[in-house]
């Protein structure tokens, strides 16, 4: 069931990559991408890494998303004020993508398929077991952390004040 479900996600992740892709609208491009993401977090449940899979729908489909929508927004992406790209460009974009795929086509036949079944009990990416490892034997790098991170956050907002003169 488990390597069913693998293949059902794989081939929506990689319908919805190249939807991101092929796709005319830059608003779809962003939906399917948060679909490609959602796909991919259900990779991280298959893989039993519960903790991996939440932490990515709330970093790459909640904050980047939204980053990435207000940023397509903002883009007035009208077709008249389009520049059309010089036909070297298109021929250069043609040959790279060209090479990166005979790249990806040479590594993939130098690889050999090997069956990989996790333990039946495995709870190596359960959420509790996480929790408990990061704050009994990562309790200080995780504590400078959220210090760095609130530093960063007063930086930010001591720059982005204007000034009353």
């Amino acid at each position: 069931m488990t390597q069913y479900l693998f293949y059902l996600l794989a081939a929506l992740s990689v319908i919805s990559a190249l939807l991101v892709v092929f796709s005319k609208v830059p608003m779809y491009s962003v939906l399917w991408l948060v679909v490609c993401f959602f796909t991919i977090a259900g990779h991280y449940i298959i893989l039993n890494a519960q903790f991996l899979a939440i932490v990515h729908i709330i970093v790459y489909a909640g904050a980047i998303m939204v980053l990435f929508l207000f940023v397509v927004m903002l883009l007035n992406l009208n077709k008249e004020n389009e520049q059309h790209k010089n036909n070297w460009i298109r021929f250069a974009a043609v040959v790279s993508g060209g090479i990166l795929f005979l790249t990806l086509i040479a590594a993939m036949r130098s690889t050999e398929v090997l069956a990989y079944n996790l333990p039946p009990k495995s709870e190596i990416g359960f959420v509790q077991n996480v929790g408990m490892k990061l704050f009994t034997d990562f309790v200080l790098p995780f504590e400078i952390s959220s210090i760095l991170f609130l530093s960063a956050m007063i930086g930010a907002v001591v720059l982005a004040k204007k000034d009353k003169n």
